[in-house]
């Protein structure tokens, strides 16, 4: 096993279980301005910035300005459904514990923009755990693009290849894969073979059992 020097965070669906909350969020209001689009497609096109989201679903509707209104609109409709839910996945929290002990850098790299990691990292007290945050208000191109996970590596000045990233996404893994990066993939919205495991290490339901130990160990 690969010794890593950083373990790199994505967020919704990754360290909190709330991918269906940002589903519902966008079904209910994607519908509401004629869309006409099932509940299993908006899964599909949950991936992404919002304004990329938008754009695939309304293609050249909205300006920049609208689509910032609906974005706000939609996380808003999001951390109303889900605050009363809002915990970390089983095991996380010693996970964290334990890396932030063994001085293992940490970092999140998600596709959420900044409100909703704020949500989670003041509402959860999680700040002290991370010495970097890549959003999307931070990257041009989002995944399955590289970028945010280079952005990373960059500012905790670390090699593509000392990362080990944790996803829950195939296009999630797949950007950590285009960044050089091993990554480990977390179940909570899709099974093993929905992935193209070439940088998988490991799948997990979520950070209990051996997980830590299988990763740190020499």
């Amino acid at each position: 096993m690969k010794k890593y020097k950083t373990f790199l965070f994505d967020l919704n669906g990754t360290m909190i279980n709330d991918m269906h909350y940002h589903i519902n969020a966008w079904h209910k209001l994607l519908n509401g301005m004629g869309a006409s689009i099932s509940l299993e497609e908006t899964k599909l096109q949950c991936y992404g910035k919002n304004h990329e989201l938008l754009d695939r679903i309304f293609p050249g509707r909205f300006t920049e300005e609208e689509k910032q209104v609906i974005s706000v609109e939609k996380e808003k409709a999001y951390q109303e459904g889900f605050k009363p839910h809002l915990k970390l996945l089983d095991g996380l929290d010693s996970f964290l514990e334990n890396t932030y002990k063994d001085n293992i850098k940490m970092a999140i790299g998600s596709a959420a923009i900044m409100m909703n990691v704020d949500f989670v990292l003041d509402g959860l007290e999680l700040r002290k755990y991370f010495s970097a945050i890549v959003s999307a208000d931070d990257v041009n191109i989002s995944k399955p693009d590289p970028e945010t996970f280079l952005k990373c590596a960059d500012r905790l000045n670390v090699l593509p290849a000392e990362c080990l990233v944790f996803e829950d996404s195939p296009k999630g893994t797949e950007s950590a894969k285009n960044a050089g990066m091993d990554c480990v993939a977390i179940t909570t919205m899709h099974v093993p073979e929905e992935f193209d495991n070439s940088n998988i290490i490991r799948f997990a339901a979520d950070f209990t059992g051996d997980l830590y130990e299988f990763i740190t160990r020499s």
